[in-house]
C-alpha cells in the first residue's frame, strides 16, 4: 500500500535510534483518522508522520501579533491542509528526483534539537538551565517549526503554501540556514551552551 496511492514508505528508514519509535511510517493510503488515535496520552507515535504534519498545518497558532495572517485561512479545514501537503510532496518529488517521505523524514532528523532550555527558579531568581529535548517534543518542534517558516515566508508575497513547504522541507533536508526549522534549531542549541 502506497501513501496517497503514490509514494512508498516501506523502503523508507529512520537513521536516528532516539526518534525511530516515534516517527510513524506504517503503510496508509490516506493519512488522514480525524483524530480517532488521539484518545490517550501518548498518541504522538501511533499517529502518521505526514497526519502529523498535516495536524500542524491546521493550528492557528501565530508568530508575534501576526495571528490570523499567518495560519488562520486553513484553521479545521482537512482537505485544504490534505491538498497542501499532497501539492508540497509532489514539488519535492520534482526537485529533487527521489522518494519525498524520505526527504521529509531526513529533514526531520536534521532539524530536530538535541538540547534545550528550561527556566528554574531558585530563592526568587530565575535562570535558564539546558535541558535535553524528548524525542517526541523535539518531532513536534521540528513540524511546528517548518509549518511557521512556511506559513511566514508566503504571507505578504505572492508564493503558495505548497511552494513554501517544500522549499523548507527541502532546506531541513540540506541543513541550508535559510530553513526555519534549521534556524531555530541553531539558535535553541546555542542558547542552550551558553546556560550549561
Amino acid at each position: 500500500m502506497k501513501l496517497f496511492n503514490r509514494w512508498d514508505t516501506g523502503n523508507v528508514k529512520v537513521e536516528s535510534l532516539s526518534l525511530q519509535p516515534y516517527i510513524n511510517l506504517r503503510e496508509v493510503l490516506v493519512p488522514r483518522t480525524g483524530g480517532i488515535q488521539s484518545s490517550g496520552r501518548i498518541w504522538g507515535p501511533k499517529v502518521h508522520i505526514v497526519e502529523r504534519l498535516m495536524n500542524k498545518l491546521m493550528i492557528p497558532g501565530h508568530r508575534g501579533r501576526k495571528h490570523k495572517l499567518s495560519s488562520g485561512r486553513c484553521t479545521g479545514k482537512g482537505i485544504t491542509v490534505y491538498k497542501i501537503v499532497y501539492k508540497a510532496l509532489e514539488i519535492v518529488e520534482d526537485k529533487s528526483k527521489d522518494n519525498p517521505i524520505k526527504i521529509l523524514i531526513k529533514a526531520i532528523e536534521n532539524a530536530a534539537p538535541r538540547e534545550g532550555i528550561t527556566t528554574i527558579e531558585y530563592g526568587g531568581a530565575s535562570y535558564l538551565k539546558s535541558v535535553e529535548v524528548a524525542p517526541q517534543r523535539a518531532i513536534d518542534l521540528v513540524l511546528r517549526w517548518m509549518t511557521q517558516g512556511a506559513y511566514a515566508s508566503t504571507f505578504k508575497s505572492k508564493r503558495k503554501i505548497e511552494e513554501c513547504l517544500a522549499e523548507e522541507i527541502l532546506n531541513a533536508y540540506s541543513m541550508n540556514p535559510k530553513s526555519n526549522a534549521i534556524a531555530k534549531k541553531q539558535e535553541l542549541e546555542r542558547q542552550a551552551s551558553a546556560s550549561r
